[in-house]
C-alpha cells in the first residue's frame, strides 16, 4: 500500500470547472441576464462531470473538429485521446461570442454559463455508427443522439451548481479531487473501480474481491443519473450496495461513491470513457467483465475487454482487469468464472437482470447462490413499494 496514484486525464492537474465562492456568486448573478438554454438530461451529467473535474481537460463543450477527430480518431483537434463526443445540442445556431446560460431540464435552475465558439451541424448516423456500432433506433443510445435537435454549440463552460446531486446523494455524490483524498488517507494507490448501474450480486461480490486481491481497494462506483426504464432507482441499488459491502467485505477495503452521469449504453467505447474519468477519479483500474456497458445484443460479450488492446498504451494510464463472467456452480460448490470453471452451463447459476426483475416483482423466490438475503430484503422492499 502506499505510493502514488495516477494523474488525472491529460497528465496535469484535476480542472473542476465549477465556480466556489464571490466569483460563483458573481456569475449566477450574470447568468439571470443572459439567454437561456434547456439541457437534456445527458447534457446535465457531462456538465456537472465538467464541473467537478470528472471530464479533465476539457474546458467545455467540443467543436466540430473535436467531434469527427473523437468519432474517427479517438482524439480531439488537440490530439487529446477521447473516446466519446462531449456535445451540446440546440434547435438554433448562435453567432460565435454569443453568452448563454445553460439551464436544467428539470425546473430551469441555472448550471452554468457559455461562451460559444461555434455552431455546427453533426452527422448523426456517423456518430452513432462510429460510438454504439449501429444506427438503429431502438438502442438507447442511438434513440437519444437521434432525438437531438439540428445544431451543435461548442465553447467554454463556467459551471454554477452539482444539480442537486449533492443534496440528493450527501456524501455518496464524491468529486475526483474527494475520492483521490480519501485513497490518499487510505494509503491506496492501486484502485480498482467497480462500475455498476445495477444492485450488486454475488458475481459483482466476486469481481470486487478478486481485485481486492490484487489492489490495495476497490471504489465501487454507482451511476446516479438517469437509466432506461425498469433499471432499479440509485437511492434503492446504492441502499443495497451498502448492506453488501458492511457485512461480506473486511473493513477498510471498499469505498461506496456515485458520479452524476446518464448511461450512453454504448459498451466498449463507454468502457473507455470509464476508465478515463476513474483516472480522474484516481483509480488505477477499471473492473471490465462481460458485456461492460451493453445493451441487448448489440455487443460481444467481450467486446470491451478487446477495445483497450486497439487502443494506443499511453491513451490511458487506468488499466482494465479483464474478468470473464462469473456465476454460482453447483459442482465446484462456489462462486466460479468461465476461465475457472470446467463444467457445464447446466451446473452453473446464471441469471439474467431481465429475469431478477421477473422473480421481484412478481414477489418469487430468488437463489441464495444468486443473491445475498440482506440485499433481495431492500429490492423486495422497493418492489413491493411500486408494486402498490
Amino acid at each position: 500500500m502506499g505510493g502514488r496514484l495516477v494523474n488525472p486525464h491529460g497528465g496535469g492537474r484535476l480542472r473542476p470547472l465549477l465556480l466556489e465562492g464571490e466569483q460563483l456568486v458573481a456569475e449566477r448573478s450574470r447568468a439571470r441576464l443572459l439567454l437561456k438554454l434547456t439541457v437534456s438530461s445527458r447534457e446535465r451529467g457531462d456538465l456537472i462531470m465538467l464541473g467537478i473535474g470528472g471530464f479533465t481537460p476539457l474546458e467545455g463543450f467540443m467543436t466540430r473538429a473535436d467531434w469527427e477527430g473523437v468519432c474517427d480518431r479517438y482524439r480531439t483537434a488537440s490530439g487529446l485521446f477521447w473516446p466519446i463526443p462531449i456535445t451540446l445540442s440546440s434547435q438554433a445556431s448562435f453567432a460565435a461570442g454569443t453568452e448563454l446560460a445553460l439551464t436544467d431540464p428539470d425546473g430551469g435552475a441555472p448550471l452554468a454559463t457559455m461562451k460559444v465558439v461555434e455552431s455546427y451541424k453533426i452527422d448523426k448516423n456517423k456518430e452513432c455508427s462510429s460510438v454504439f456500432r449501429t444506427t438503429d433506433p431502438a438502442h438507447p443510445g442511438v434513440a437519444m443522439v437521434m432525438a437531438q435537435p439540428e445544431f451543435n454549440l461548442a465553447g467554454p463552460v463556467k459551471v454554477l451548481s452539482d444539480g442537486g446531486f449533492r443534496a440528493k446523494y450527501g456524501a455518496l455524490f464524491m468529486t475526483p479531487a474527494g475520492t483521490r483524498a480519501e485513497f490518499a488517507r487510505l494509503g491506496w494507490s492501486r484502485v480498482a473501480a467497480f462500475q455498476t448501474r445495477n444492485p450488486m450480486h454475488r458475481s459483482h461480490e466476486y469481481l470486487a474481491k478478486v481485485a481486492i486481491e490484487v489492489c490495495d481497494g476497490v471504489l465501487i462506483h454507482s451511476l446516479l443519473g438517469n437509466l432506461k426504464t425498469g433499471d432499479i432507482p440509485a437511492d434503492v441499488r446504492t441502499r443495497a450496495i451498502a448492506v453488501l459491502v458492511e457485512r461480506y467485505f473486511r473493513a477498510g477495503t471498499v469505498l461506496q461513491a456515485g458520479y452524476p452521469l446518464d448511461m450512453r449504453y454504448a459498451g466498449p467505447r463507454e468502457a473507455l470513457l470509464h476508465a478515463l474519468f476513474r483516472q480522474n477519479y484516481g483509480c488505477s483500474h477499471l473492473i471490465i467483465g462481460r458485456d461492460h456497458a451493453g445493451v441487448g445484443s448489440y455487443y460481444g460479450p467481450f467486446d470491451a475487454h478487446r477495445i483497450f488492446d486497439e487502443i494506443p498504451h499511453d491513451a490511458l494510464e487506468t488499466r482494465p482487469l479483464k474478468l470473464d463472467v462469473t456465476f454460482w456452480c453447483y459442482r465446484c460448490g462456489g462462486m466460479a468464472s468461465g476461465r475457472t470453471c470446467a463444467h457445464t452451463t447446466a451446473d452453473q447459476l446464471q441469471v439474467s437482470g431481465t429475469q431478477l426483475r421477473k422473480w421481484l416483482s412478481e414477489g418469487n423466490p430468488v437463489p441464495a447462490e444468486f443473491s445475498r438475503p440482506e440485499v433481495l430484503e431492500v429490492l423486495r422492499e422497493y418492489y413491493a413499494r411500486a408494486g402498490s
